[in-house]
């Protein structure tokens, strides 16, 4: 198989495009720098589109390998045709592989292996054959009676050689995938309860079939936690009578033959006792690979989107992360996320001091000149927000606040992580603090989690976490790299998913900040321990200094382009100057003038050849000086603030609100409104059209006008609808 070929056509790509790509990848640049600064060579691939074709290059290889070893197997064993080496070389797949290899494969002790040491594989070719339609199918056994080797009778003597055939039958690769495929078309998978009087949250799984190749993902993981949880038994159920004609066409070839019924029976058996329990391993499997590899793309998704939420910047904040007994527990931050004052108050159960903590929050208001307060969502959320919205009113407070999501933030309140950054603060104030940071700067803060507590995926907790965490951490990386990092300011954590950079490096670059001061140049990332120059090359461009001694530091031209960059900005007679103050607007219609008469797309391409640089990243340094720096978390949706708040028991049918998406998944969309429980809007009311899956209509963080169209007082649910 030629991989670089097949992987162009897979992607829709040209054989060279691929093979520039994979070389890149090979040579151990990372996905962010290959995105961001080898557009020429991939010929502007997304980061998505590289990881992509890096997990199928990675596929492709592992399959070719095991051909490889499953071919090297066969011959050792002097079994290998021609043809049968041409059938594992041209598979696709490795189940293919593994079908092919299966007949060949060392088994422990079986009926059929006992057979074949009794002598009864040449009895066994007899049937196989099917040629004899007259006499007594028991004749032929006759002869393969031998007491020594416990054949005791002619019926002993078949028994073995069909169980010989069974396991042919069963082994044969053809007709394990015809099986296989027969199942997944037409097969059933039911469930039922263990205890059908437990109400448990699988009520509507108590009895019920579904077609194995229609069930959707989000139900098949649903089913899986139930099993898991021993509230439902599942099976997958089949027509055997199609099953065995479908075998049966393949293995009876003379319907006229004496041993037809023999050959029937053992069908069955070969199905029943050998192929039938696989298949439904590998149904399942099947079910269970796609469904996770779809949630784990939910998730990613849903990461990404939370991650890439516009920071708040400059606002002085008050954090709240609420409670009961102990009480609420706040933290004062300035405009830099620097903590200025953190106290606890009391407004909820037991003590319900609201005077107490009107008078705290008052204080506090006045002294650091809030402008924000955050409350996160999880227990007592709602009391606290009445309290505050209150609050807010009754002083009549130019002050807005907001609902944060504080999923994990307790897991890293008392982290290691968080004790090294806070040592003298206690674990509830490093999680006020880190609510506070949430909506501050979203990404710098939530890096600092492991992506798995993000809380915005579905059953994550259930799947391969090896590939949930592969894929999570490809999502932060890339988050990251698309923004860039102040390396003056930026924590370990963050600066650890920078392209080239692991932890350890992460940690050198902020103690020899420490130890030396502010970076002034990039230059200096190569005094750093363990940063070489291959690292060097893959996280320059990343790494931002503002106010140092070279104006291109502070954007994401790369150090390798600097010569061109400056080339431009001389021939342009642009400013370096102009890049700490904003950047030059007016540098495509400068360009347009210094080549008159052309378009723009054509004067980047004269220049770039004049220059010696390619024409995407010459589009990417004139964007870069147009605009230094610039977040693409400006383009996101930004944060809903909010001064006032309703009940559950204010809401009513029909009632029109904004919201804000806070979680997608398989078959709606998680969507706040205002009070304790987020409302869900189901696929089927998102959109008068056809919406194959949620994510093509919301985003996490989307702001959403929604209806509410069922109300659920006892469960506290909000049914809602985008069809306004």
């Amino acid at each position: 198989m030629d991989i670089l070929k097949k992987i162009a056509a897979e992607f829709n790509l040209k054989t060279a495009q691929v093979e520039n790509t994979v070389n890149l990848i090979d040579e151990g640049n990372t996905i962010p720098f290959i995105a961001r600064y080898r557009k020429e060579v991939t010929g502007g691939l997304s980061d998505t589109v590289l990881r992509d074709m890096d997990e199928r290059l990675r596929y492709l290889r592992n399959l070719e390998e095991r051909k490889e070893e499953v071919i090297r197997l066969i011959e050792e064993q002097g079994k290998l045709t021609d043809e049968l080496k041409e059938e594992i070389e041209k598979a696709e797949v490795l189940q293919r592989v593994e079908d092919l290899y299966k007949p060949f494969k060392q088994k422990k002790a079986t009926r059929a292996s006992k057979a074949k040491e009794k002598g009864l594989e040449p009895l066994a070719m007899i049937v196989w054959a099917q040629l004899k339609t007259q006499g007594d199918p028991l004749d032929d056994a006759a002869g393969f009676v031998n007491p020594e080797k416990e054949v005791a009778s002619p019926e002993e003597a078949m028994a073995g050689a069909l169980d010989i055939i069974a396991e042919t039958i069963a082994d044969d690769p053809d007709i394990t995938k015809a099986v296989r495929e027969k199942t997944f078309e037409t097969g059933l998978i039911a469930t039922e309860a263990q205890d059908p009087e437990e109400k448990t949250v699988y009520d509507m799984y108590y009895d019920k079939t579904e077609a194995l190749c229609k069930i959707p993902n989000h139900r098949v993981l649903a089913v899986n936690r139930g099993e898991k949880e021993k509230k439902l038994k599942v099976k997958v159920n089949v027509d055997t009578e199609k099953i065995h004609q479908l075998i049966a066409d393949t293995v009876i070839t003379n319907e006229k033959s004496i041993f037809r019924q023999l050959l029937e029976d053992t069908i069955d058996d070969a199905y029943k006792r050998l192929m039938a329990p696989s298949i439904e391993r590998e149904m399942r499997n099947l079910l269970t690979e796609r469904a996770e590899t779809e949630a784990i793309k939910i998730f990613g998704k849903n990461t990404e989107n939370l991650l890439m939420v516009p920071p708040v910047r400059d606002k002085n904040v008050l954090s709240i992360d609420p409670g009961y007994r102990t009480g609420c527990k706040v933290a004062v931050l300035d405009g830099t996320g620097k903590l200025r004052a953190y106290t606890t108050v009391y407004p909820t159960q037991p003590k319900n001091d609201i005077q107490g903590t009107e008078a705290v929050l008052k204080k506090l208001v006045d002294k650091y000149n809030i402008d924000i307060i955050v409350i996160g969502n999880g227990t007592a959320s709602r009391e606290t927000e009445e309290v505050v919205a209150g609050f807010i009113k009754k002083n009549n407070l130019p002050v807005q606040y907001t609902i944060v999501n504080e999923a994990g933030a307790s897991v890293y309140s008392a982290s290691k992580l968080a004790a090294e950054e806070y040592p003298d603060l206690d674990v509830t104030t490093r999680g006020a603090m880190s609510l506070g940071r949430r909506l501050q700067d979203p990404l710098a803060e939530l890096v600092k989690i492991d992506p798995r507590s993000i809380g915005v995926g579905q059953y994550q907790h259930d799947m391969n976490q090896k590939q949930l965490t592969e894929a999570l951490t490809n999502v932060v990386e890339d988050c990251v790299n698309r923004v860039g990092v102040d390396l003056n300011t930026a924590s370990p954590s963050l600066l650890s998913y920078i392209a080239g950079i692991n932890t350890a490096i992460a940690k050198n670059i902020v103690a020899y900040r420490e130890e030396n001061g502010r970076f002034t140049d990039r230059s200096q990332l190569m005094k750093v321990p363990k940063l070489g120059e291959k690292a060097f090359k893959q996280c320059a461009g990343f790494l931002r200094i503002s106010e140092g001694k070279e104006p291109l530091d502070a954007t994401s031209v790369h150090p390798e382009s600097y010569n061109a960059a400056r080339a431009m900005m001389e021939k342009l007679d642009i400013d370096p100057a102009a890049i700490s103050e904003g950047g030059d607007r007016q540098i495509e219609e400068k360009i347009k003038k210094a080549y008159p008469g052309k378009s723009l797309g054509k004067s980047i391409a004269m220049m770039a050849e004049e220059l010696s640089v390619g024409e995407m990243t010459l589009a990417d340094i004139i964007e870069e000086l147009k605009k230094p720096a610039r977040d693409p978390r400006e383009d996101a949706p930004p944060v809903v603030f909010r001064n006032d708040v309703k009940s559950f028991e204010d809401l009513k049918i029909d009632m029109e609100l904004t919201g804000t998406v806070r979680n997608v998944v398989d078959f709606g969309a998680f969507v706040d409104i205002g009070v304790k429980n987020d409302g869900l809007v189901h696929i089927s009311q998102m959109s008068d059209k056809y919406v194959k899956h949620p994510m093509d209509v919301v985003s996490v963080g989307d702001t959403v006008k929604v209806k509410i169209i069922s109300i659920d007082p006892e469960k506290q649910k909000i049914g809602l609808s985008m069809k306004l």
